[in-house]
């Protein structure tokens, strides 16, 4: 039985490859997902970008004769058992979670439970173990099958967004009346203003948008007041925390020279160019205020749920992600593309920048 990757040139990121490949016997206690459907989104984009830094590429070893220098980009995403050596999951089990670009997947199940289990794979135990856990559909709170598409689109942003809220909110906001929210068109600025608008109601959200966005941003009722990038000038001055999506290293200069020592606390999300971002224009010379601070959600996470454990860290998740999906309804056409070779296409064009934050892509396989 054979079965696709689509390998990509880390140091060329712009070369994707659609391969074929004979698949492996199953291993002993490993399970055979076949996969269903994923979407491509600029979080896939991130992925890669900062593969090595983060052992994004190591998630998914490609299949090939000389794998030096290539990887698979992971996605989010549904999936089917379709052969199983484990005694605790059965053929036929849907599971949504962590997979390559790429038609199957195996995994080894542990710490197997009603909703979910870990892949304890090896390979994969030196990565964050928030990446390595698999849930099981038929008992999963967050699952709605009529919104699937949502959840493969939104909920890997949508999580992160959550969890910056809920530190957020734990420092009190660092004593700031207001938070801005740079890229406030991605599906991550979204989630955080989702959240803080129904935990933190008295924290005036701010987005900071591309000219050729506000009108969309505006429309997801989501932020109090929405600016252009080019009217970072016009931002009332008063003590504010500043939530970094754009990784645009001279507007997070703009902000921090806007706002100077009433800027409290200045949070970067992502790891592109952070030491550019944390200094003028990549330069020596620090930014006015705080010095910026890298959110690295998965840590967080950890720390979410070693607090509430699993199952009411997970209920809290879920109950933010059904309010979410309320608050957006609509806000996001999705398009449904078939085929591997689709999502190489795709990947691309993200990777060009040529992305419509109006449009949600579910690859179908």
């Amino acid at each position: 039985m054979s079965f696709e990757q689509v390998h990509v040139r880390k140091d060329d990121l712009s070369d994707a490859t659609l391969i074929e490949a004979e698949l492996p016997p199953l291993a002993d206690g490993a399970v055979r997902l076949e996969i269903e459907s994923f979407s491509v989104t600029a979080n896939n984009i991130t992925y890669a970008v900062v593969g090595d830094g983060f052992k994004y590429w190591d998630f998914f070893p490609p299949a090939a004769d000389n794998p030096e220098g290539l990887g698979i980009v992971p996605m989010w995403g549904h999936a089917q058992v379709i052969e199983s050596n484990s005694d605790e999951i059965a053929v036929g089990e849907r599971v949504y979670g962590y997979i390559p670009m790429a038609t199957h997947l195996d995994v080894i199940p542990g710490k197997v439970h009603e909703g979910g289990f870990t892949d304890v794979s090896g390979h994969r135990q030196p990565m964050s173990p928030v990446y390595n856990q698999y849930t099981r559909l038929a008992a999963d709170p967050e699952h709605d099958p009529a919104r699937e598409a949502e959840r493969m689109i939104y909920s890997p942003l949508f999580k992160t967004g959550f969890i910056i809220e809920y530190f957020m909110r734990g420092e009190e906001w660092f004593g700031a009346p207001q938070v801005i929210l740079t890229s406030a068109s991605s599906k991550t600025a979204m989630g955080l203003a989702s959240v803080a608008k129904a935990n933190s109601p008295d924290i005036k959200r701010i987005g900071l948008t591309s000219a050729g966005n506000v009108d969309f941003v505006e429309a997801t009722g989501l932020y109090d007041v929405v600016y252009a990038y080019n009217e970072v000038g016009n931002l009332t001055i008063t003590d504010t925390v500043t939530v970094d999506f754009a990784g645009n290293a001279n507007l997070l200069e703009k902000l921090h020279e806007h706002f100077t020592e009433r800027l409290k606390y200045s949070c970067l999300v992502g790891a592109t160019h952070i030491e550019e971002r944390s200094t003028f224009g990549g330069g020596s010379a620090p930014l006015p205020g705080p010095k910026p601070v890298l959110f690295f959600a998965p840590d967080h996470f950890v720390a979410f749920f070693k607090e509430h454990g699993a199952e009411k860290g997970g209920q809290m998740a879920a109950e933010a992600w059904m309010g979410f999906l309320d608050a957006v309804g609509d806000a996001v056409s999705i398009e449904r593309l078939s085929g591997l070779e689709a999502a190489r296409e795709t990947y691309l064009e993200m990777l060009d920048g040529n992305v419509d934050p109006a449009k949600g892509i579910v690859i179908e396989l």
